[in-house]
C-alpha cells in the first residue's frame, strides 16, 4: 500500500480519538457489552438505545448509526427502521451487520425490508452472510460461516451494486468492495474466528470511523486495518481465546495511528 494512502487511513483513527463521536448501536443482546467496550476502547462514545419510542431522538444526537440483526424481533425491526430513516434524513452514516443472513426466512425478510427502505453506507458480514444477501448461497452453523459462495468477490460486488453500500467480507483476509475498487486486508489473528462477538465489534469499529470519514471505503479500510492489527497484538499477549478479547480491547485502546501507517497490509483484490 502506498505511503500516502496508509497515512490517510492512520489519520482516521486520529480523528476518532479527537472527535469522540457518538455511535448509536442497535445491536443484539449477546454482544451488546462487547460493542460498547470496543467503541470506548477506540475513543468513541456508545449509546445502545433500542426502544422505538426513543430511537429517533437518540440517533438525532448521534454521529453514526450501527444496525445489527443478531437477535431479531419485530420490535427491534421497528426501532431499526425508525432510527435508520432518521439517520438518512439527517445524512448520518448507517452501518449494517446482517448477522445470520440465510438462517431463516424471518431474518431474511427483515434484512430485505431494511435494505429496501434505508440508505446503508456499509454492510459487513461473513462469507456466508454476504453470499446469502447476494442470493448465491453460503452455509452457516449457528451464525458462523462454514462455507461461502465459490466466488465471494462476485457476490460482494453484486451486493454493492444492488444496495450502493461498501461491502466488507470478514475472513482469513478481509475483502472490501466499493464502486470501482476492491481491496484485501491481511491483518488479523486466527483466534478472531473463535471468539463470539468479533464480527459485531468490527462492525462497531467501522461505524465509529464512518462518523469522522465521509468516504465509506476509506473509513472501512481504516477501521478493519486498525481492528486487524489490534488482533495481531492481542494474539501475541493472550494465552487463548478466553484471554483474547480483553487483550484485543487493550490493544485497540493503545493503538497508535503510526502503527496503521507502518503495518497495515492492504492490497488491491485480484
Amino acid at each position: 500500500m502506498a505511503n500516502a494512502e496508509a497515512a490517510t487511513l492512520a489519520r482516521v483513527l486520529e480523528r476518532v480519538r479527537e472527535g469522540q463521536p457518538v455511535v448509536h448501536a442497535i445491536t443484539n443482546w449477546v454482544t451488546a457489552s462487547d460493542v460498547a467496550n470496543v467503541l470506548e476502547a477506540i475513543g468513541a462514545r456508545p449509546i445502545l438505545a433500542i426502544a422505538p419510542e426513543e430511537v429517533v431522538e437518540i440517533v438525532s444526537r448521534a454521529d453514526s448509526l450501527m444496525l445489527n440483526l443478531g437477535t431479531p424481533t419485530s420490535e427491534r425491526l421497528k426501532a431499526m427502521a425508525l432510527a435508520g430513516q432518521q439517520a438518512n434524513r439527517l445524512q448520518k452514516p448507517v452501518t449494517l451487520d446482517p448477522v445470520g443472513a440465510g438462517a431463516s426466512a424471518f431474518r431474511d425478510n427483515l434484512l430485505q425490508r431494511l435494505l429496501s427502505d434505508l440508505r446503508v453506507h456499509v454492510i459487513r458480514g461473513n462469507r456466508a452472510e454476504i453470499g446469502a444477501l447476494a442470493g448465491v448461497g453460503g452455509r452457516l452453523r449457528g451464525v458462523t460461516a462454514v462455507e461461502g459462495p465459490p466466488d465471494i468477490g462476485r457476490a460482494a460486488r453484486e451486493v454493492c451494486l444492488r444496495t450502493g453500500a461498501v461491502v466488507a467480507v470478514s475472513g482469513e483476509r478481509d475483502l472490501i468492495v466499493g464502486k470501482g475498487r476492491s481491496m484485501e486486508i491481511w491483518n488479523g489473528h486466527p483466534w478472531m474466528g473463535r471468539v463470539t462477538g468479533m464480527g459485531c465489534m468490527a462492525t462497531a469499529t467501522i461505524a465509529a470511523f464512518l462518523a469522522v470519514e465521509k468516504d465509506p471505503m476509506i473509513g472501512t479500510l481504516a477501521a478493519l486495518a486498525c481492528f486487524g492489527l489490534a488482533g495481531e497484538h492481542a494474539g501475541r499477549r493472550a494465552a487463548g481465546p478466553g484471554t483474547f478479547k480483553p487483550a484485543l480491547l487493550d490493544a485497540l485502546s493503545l493503538m497508535n495511528p503510526r502503527e496503521i501507517e507502518e503495518s497495515a497490509r492492504l492490497e488491491e483484490a485480484k
